[in-house]
Formats: structure tokens, C-alpha cells, sequence
């Protein structure tokens, strides 16, 4: 596994406050900068705005889910290149196919620990 490159700036999409605040936590250990959208709409924006390294999103928002984000996401030239780990409670086999289809390059299942969404993140930023 390679070391964690210090500093990448991560987008976090999520409706639940919780999530954010434990992700932000294992996070700013590592000195990497932090943003937050609480639903898709924002996230989306926030994506083009800020340009992070990459951007962990959760499956299940109100309003468009992550994986309506997603395509979104891989659709517009600003950021189709922008590595996606999705963040979902949902691990059956079809809801994890979709991800992959769409272009998320991982996921993981809620709830997880820090240690493996530090390794997650490792792989792509």
C-alpha cells in the first residue's frame, strides 16, 4: 500500500452530519483538507467549484442519490475524472454493480472503520 500523499483536497457528500464529522476526523489526521456537501445538488456543485482529489459519496440522499450524482459526475468534462469511493449502507451484489458500472472506482459499506477508509482513499489519491 502505498503512503497517503498529505494535503488532497476530499469532498464528502453525505446527508448525515455524523458521517461528515467521523470522515472529516480520520481526515484532517492526515492534514487533508476537507469539504462537505450535505445532498447530490450541493455535492455536484462543490465538485466543479472546489476540484478535489476525490470525493466520497454516499448512495441514499433525499432529493438525487449518489448514484444520480455519479453520473452526473462522469457526464461533465469538469470533473468525469475525479476518482468516486461510494459510501453506502446498501451491500448487495446489484446496488455494488451499479456503483461499478457508473465509475465509482470503490466503496465501502457503512458502517467502516478508519483504518480501512484510510486505505480506500490511499489507493486513488
Amino acid at each position: 500500500m502505498r503512503n497517503i500523499v498529505q494535503n488532497k483536497k476530499v469532498l464528502v457528500v453525505d446527508d448525515e452530519q455524523g458521517i461528515i464529522q467521523i470522515v472529516e476526523g480520520f481526515l484532517e489526521r492526515t492534514t487533508h483538507k476537507v469539504i462537505s456537501a450535505i445532498n447530490g445538488e450541493q455535492g455536484l456543485a462543490k465538485a466543479k467549484l472546489e476540484k478535489p482529489h476525490l470525493i466520497l459519496l454516499d448512495v441514499s440522499m433525499p432529493g438525487i442519490d449518489g448514484f444520480e450524482v455519479l453520473e452526473k459526475l462522469r457526464l461533465d468534462p469538469e470533473t468525469w475524472h475525479i476518482p468516486v469511493i461510494m459510501l453506502t449502507a446498501k451491500g448487495d451484489t446489484k446496488s455494488l454493480l451499479k456503483t461499478h458500472d457508473l465509475g465509482a472506482r470503490d466503496y465501502l459499506i457503512k458502517p467502516f472503520k478508519g483504518e480501512d477508509l484510510l486505505k480506500c482513499i490511499s489507493k486513488w489519491v
